[in-house]
């Protein structure tokens, strides 16, 4: 019986090595354990080999997503640049812009829609950390009734632009030529999840909105903002027919819903 539990002990000290080990520290783990035939330590060993080919993947995945940045690679500052919030009934717009670094490493880049709120907020960081510059541009309710969202947006993507620390020679934007600006320009339908640079900016835009969204949740806690973002939920709906809209709410989205 000492001896059974002895080998249950060791098991169990081998699968917590595992799962303390980062990732890149992995094949040597399954170097080091390769003999051992215990059907626990194996699983281990095919758990680890797994996660390695979904790394392998995701880095083929990423280079994918950099044939833009590689096609233009003679510019030396080229931005990404995206949006977040064009649909929504409440709240601002927001552009992100971001120049990330020729060499830049940084896996599960990727449209920030296809991302969980948890990874966003990951990326978020990293990309703030290692960008060579990022800038952020906002454009509020009131401005996206008084000249239309798509050109409140070009507004809000040109003020992100010119808040970068760093001027880009080049734009990748996703789907858009945003007017007013002097550098080269290269629209690229879907391009949050065909290049980094726009997949940067995708999520950096992307959690500065859902972010704000929160803080006004604070303030107008009836329309379920934290959760809803400022699109048509459930919650948001019945609390428009109820209370009304807010000082946040676009009018011109909203006049054929309620009275504003």
């Amino acid at each position: 019986m000492k001896e059974i539990r002895k080998v249950e002990q060791k098991n169990s000290e081998i699968k917590i090595i595992f799962q303390a080990a980062d990732i890149y520290e992995l094949p040597e783990l399954i170097e080091r354990y390769a003999k051992d035939e215990r059907k626990s330590v194996q699983a281990l060993i095919i758990s680890a080999k797994k996660k390695l080919e979904a790394l392998e993947k995701e880095r083929i995945r990423t280079e994918q997503m950099k044939q833009y940045e590689k096609q233009y690679s003679e510019f030396t500052y080229i931005c990404g640049i995206d949006e977040a919030g064009r649909g929504p009934l409440a709240g601002p717009v927001v552009a992100g812009a971001v120049i990330l670094p020729k060499d830049c490493a940084i896996l599960y880049l990727n449209d920030s829609k296809q991302l969980s709120e948890k990874k966003r907020e990951e990326l978020y960081d990293i990309i703030m950390k290692e960008a060579v510059a990022t800038g952020i541009g906002y454009a509020s309710p009131e401005r996206i009734d008084e000249i239309n969202i798509l050109q409140a947006t070009y507004e809000a993507m040109r003020q992100a632009v010119s808040q970068l620390g760093v001027a880009p020679d080049l734009l990748l934007n996703d789907a858009v030529t945003i007017p007013l600006l002097d550098m080269k320009q290269v629209p690229i339908v879907k391009g949050d999840a065909k290049s980094i640079s726009i997949a940067a900016a995708s999520i950096i835009a992307k959690v500065t909105r859902d972010r704000l969204m929160v803080q006004y949740d604070s303030v107008f806690p009836e329309y379920g903002f934290a959760s809803n973002k400022g699109y048509g939920a459930k919650i948001h709906m019945e609390a428009l027919e109820t209370y009304g809209p807010c000082p946040i709410h676009r009018r011109s989205f909203i006049k054929n819903i309620v009275t504003v």
